[in-house]
């Protein structure tokens, strides 16, 4: 059966109805020339990723196919991928999702798979690796929502082999508590000076986590061992530095107000002749964050013990070492670029022949996350774009095989039927949550008109049922699957270890303590 319809309407009353550019999107199916398909065929999808992209495209083909069946496959024994270690911790908000999730994975038509991997190799006996082939086999449709788990590279000297460079990314899954990042040997002692390097909010989330007052933090759910590094940090001034200016920049009014709203901390002056003198011609969103910024923070600068400061048109160049401790950096040289048009948020840039050096005892780059390819793409004709680190679409989700324009009017043979793609890795690293649920919503219609349409699906000549988890478990043998009932367990026991330490939750930062909990 379908979510019920109390359950099902409560929820698209949650979500709303989705709206792109104020109309609501139609689609054209990959094939125009098949019979529909009758409503008694059952359609089994299975979703690789548990993150927003694969909740929200499952509650959109759950509510509009009846019967679907939904089985959902996550390499960590704990669900929502970034929603649980992305999101900044003094951000709880941001993870009332969760709540809709759970509502998803309540229907019996929904089976959640953690602890498995799509075609990686098991991190250890505990774990679980499925082939991608055996999902093409067992299922009608394959949807890959598995978000983005590599970070983008500056490609200058020394970022890979002097200390103390740690990817944005890894730094967020280390406070976040995500395993494979929680042993980060993060020294946030040798000096005062950080760098991050890029404008977005995830550099912004960074910089306010270095700076924000421990006790804030104490009572969020950051990971025990990284609140107790940032006690001891040295970190008192930290620099975010850009290649374009504020106005090119990609964070958002809510982050910057949050940095110039921390107490002890004062913002320093920025260069002004970067945004227009009259703010009130930008548009709403521009002319707030504008006025944000030329406001600065509440705390002066003779009584703030911390500091931070937007450092525009600057690109790195190279890391320098430290001359006490060869192995690490010490400092990082920048070239000034110029901006064609400082007010043109789409403006391009220019190096110059000056060099600054700024003092780095600790730097993050942040120039975004990167989706890599799942072993097996090439044996089921997926083919990925790795200078865009996406999966080859057409937009909408359906994943692409060959050139979309043949002239022989045969459109759905350019598709790969049955599979199709969500998130970051259909469109790249970019957005929020709420974009992501937009995203995903476009995918779960194209995969919802292809199915009513008649569309080719993943070896379907007859009306013959295929075997789901069930028949992928018995060909791998894998019997080692967290189900939804062990994540509710691992997640009760988290509740109560955060209790102890008056926080809402104390996450397991390693996978054998979260199955320990199941016995």
């Amino acid at each position: 059966m379908p979510l019920s319809i109390a359950r099902q309407s409560g929820l698209a009353r949650s979500l709303g109805g989705f709206i792109c550019n104020g109309q609501r999107r139609t689609f054209a199916s990959a094939s125009s020339s098949q019979s529909p398909r009758s409503p008694d065929v059952p359609f089994r999808l299975a979703v690789v990723g548990s993150g927003p992209a694969g909740f929200y495209t499952s509650y959109r083909v759950m509510s509009k196919i009846p019967g679907a069946q939904v089985d959902m496959y996550e390499s960590l024994p704990v669900p929502f991928g970034l929603v649980r270690h992305g999101v900044a911790p003094d951000h709880p908000e941001v993870k009332n999702c969760q709540e809709r999730f759970e509502e998803i994975a309540s229907s019996p038509n929904f089976t959640f798979i953690g602890n498995v991997s799509i075609g990686q190799p098991s991190r250890s006996a505990e774990h679980c690796t499925v082939e991608l082939q055996s999902l093409t086999r067992n299922y009608d449709a394959v949807l890959l929502s598995y978000g983005a788990s590599e970070d983008k590279k500056l490609g200058v000297p020394g970022e890979l082999t002097l200390r103390n460079i740690y990817p944005a990314r890894q730094f967020v899954g280390w406070y976040n508590g995500l395993p494979g990042c929680a042993d980060l040997e993060l020294d946030l002692t040798r000096g005062d000076e950080a760098v991050i390097i890029g404008q977005g909010n995830v550099a912004l989330d960074v910089a306010r986590l270095l700076l924000e007052d421990i006790d804030v933090l104490r009572k969020t759910d950051i990971a025990e061992n990284a609140l107790a590094k940032l006690a001891e940090s040295r970190v008192k001034r930290v620099h975010v530095v850009g290649r374009r200016g504020p106005m090119q920049a990609a964070f958002t009014i809510k982050e910057l107000r949050e940095l110039m709203n921390l107490s002890n901390t004062n913002f320093l002056p920025f260069n002004s002749s970067l945004i227009p003198e009259n703010l009130k011609s930008l548009p709403r969103a521009t002319r707030r964050l504008m006025e944000v910024l030329g406001k600065g923070s509440k705390m002066s600068s003779a009584s703030a013990l911390k500091s931070w400061s937007l450092d525009s048109c600057l690109s790195p160049n190279r890391f320098l070492q430290n001359p006490q401790s060869p192995s690490s950096v010490g400092g990082t040289e920048f070239a000034v670029t110029e901006l064609v048009d400082p007010f043109d948020p789409k403006s391009k840039v220019q190096l110059t022949s000056e060099t600054i050096i700024l003092p780095s005892h600790i730097v993050f780059p942040s120039v975004g996350y990167k989706s890599v390819p799942l072993s097996g793409f090439e044996d089921v004709g997926i083919q990925f774009d790795k200078h865009r680190g996406v999966i080859r679409n057409d937009g909408l989700g359906r994943v692409i095989r060959g050139a979309l324009e043949s002239g022989d009017g045969d459109t759905h043979s350019h598709y790969l039927p049955g599979v199709y793609c969500a998130g970051w890795v259909k469109r790249g690293p970019t957005g929020v949550i709420a974009t992501t649920m937009s995203d995903a919503f476009i995918t779960g219609d194209a995969i919802v008109e292809d199915w009513l349409s008649g569309a080719p699906f993943q070896n379907r000549s007859t009306d013959q049922s295929f075997g789901g988890w069930e028949a992928v478990r018995q060909e791998a043998g894998a019997n080692t699957a967290v189900a939804w009932a062990d994540w509710h367990k691992i997640d009760q026991a988290e509740r109560e270890r955060g209790q102890r330490n008056g926080k809402e939750r104390e996450k397991f930062t390693n996978t054998s303590d979260m199955l320990a909990v199941l016995g």
